[in-house]
C-alpha cells in the first residue's frame, strides 16, 4: 500500500517530522512518502495561510493520483482543501483534525483540543462542529507557540503544551487531548506518559485510517458531491490548476 502525507506548508523540517510519525504508525506493507507543495506559506496560523496553501495541496494531491498512490493524508490541522482534494483523488483523503477527533470520540466521552495560536480556536471550532463532535469537545485551548517554533529543539514548547493540557484535564474535564497541530506529532506517546490519558496525533490517526479504508476496498464515493471536478479551462495562472 502506497500513502502520501502533504504537509500543506513549505517547511522542509516539518515535513521530515511529519514523515517520521507517520512511517512509524504504518504498517510494515505500507510505504508512507511525505511531501509539501513548492511554493506556499511556511506555516498555516490563519485562515489566509490555509487559502494560499490549498493549491499546493491539491498539485501534490494530483501527482500522487499519476503517480499510483493508494491514499492520502492532508497534514494540516485546518484540513485545508480536504474536500477539493477528495474530489481530485480516486482513493480515500483524510485530513488529521477528523481523524483525530473521530479516534478520540471512539475512546473518550470528552476530549480536548490543544493548539498553537489563540486565532486559530476559531477555525478549529468551526471543524468541531462540521465533524459532528460539539458534544463531544470540551474545549479547544490554544498555547500561543507558533507552529515554526515547534520544529526549534528543546523542551520550552513541550513545556507549554504539557501545561494547557493539564488545564483541559483539571478545568474542563477532558479525558481524551487532541493535539491541534502536526507539528505536534512526535509528542503524544510522552504526553500520554506524564498526563495519564490518550494523547491523539492527527498524523498517525489519519495514517492508519487510510490504511484501513484501502484494506476494505473502500474508496471516495464518485457521486453527487465529491465526484470528479468538472473539466474546464482555468484562466492566467491557474491554467496549470484545470481539472
Amino acid at each position: 500500500m502506497r500513502i502520501q502525507v502533504i504537509n500543506p506548508n513549505t517547511s522542509a523540517a516539518m515535513t521530515r517530522a511529519i514523515a517520521d510519525a507517520a512511517g512509524a504508525a504504518a504498517s510494515a506493507d505500507t510505504t508512507v512518502t511525505a511531501t509539501q507543495p513548492e511554493a506556499g506559506p511556511p506555516s498555516v496560523e490563519g485562515h489566509y495561510d490555509e487559502a494560499m496553501a490549498v493549491p499546493g495541496v491539491l498539485a501534490r494531491v494530483r501527482e500522487g493520483e499519476e503517480a499510483g498512490v493508494d491514499g492520502h493524508v492532508v497534514a494540516c490541522f485546518g484540513d485545508p482543501g480536504l474536500l477539493a482534494a477528495r474530489e481530485l483523488a480516486c482513493g480515500p483523503v483524510v485530513g488529521i483534525a477528523e481523524a483525530a477527533m473521530h479516534m478520540a470520540s471512539l475512546i473518550a466521552s470528552r476530549f480536548a483540543v490543544v493548539t498553537t495560536l489563540a486565532r486559530t480556536r476559531g477555525m478549529a471550532a468551526r471543524l468541531v462542529d462540521e465533524y459532528g463532535m460539539t458534544r463531544r469537545c470540551c474545549a479547544i485551548r490554544a498555547t500561543d507557540i507558533p507552529v515554526l517554533e515547534l520544529e526549534e529543539p528543546g523542551a520550552e514548547a513541550h513545556r507549554g503544551i504539557a501545561a494547557e493540557c493539564r488545564r483541559a484535564l483539571a478545568d474542563d474535564g477532558a479525558q481524551a487531548i487532541v493535539l491541534g497541530c502536526a507539528g505536534m506529532a512526535d509528542l503524544p506517546s510522552r504526553l500520554s506518559r506524564e498526563l495519564g490519558v490518550p494523547v491523539i496525533d492527527g498524523v498517525s490517526a489519519a495514517v492508519k485510517l487510510v490504511e484501513s479504508l484501502v484494506s476494505l476496498g473502500l474508496a471516495t464515493g464518485k457521486t453527487g458531491e465529491l465526484a470528479y471536478p468538472v473539466a474546464k479551462t482555468y484562466s492566467g495562472a491557474m491554467h496549470k490548476h484545470s481539472p
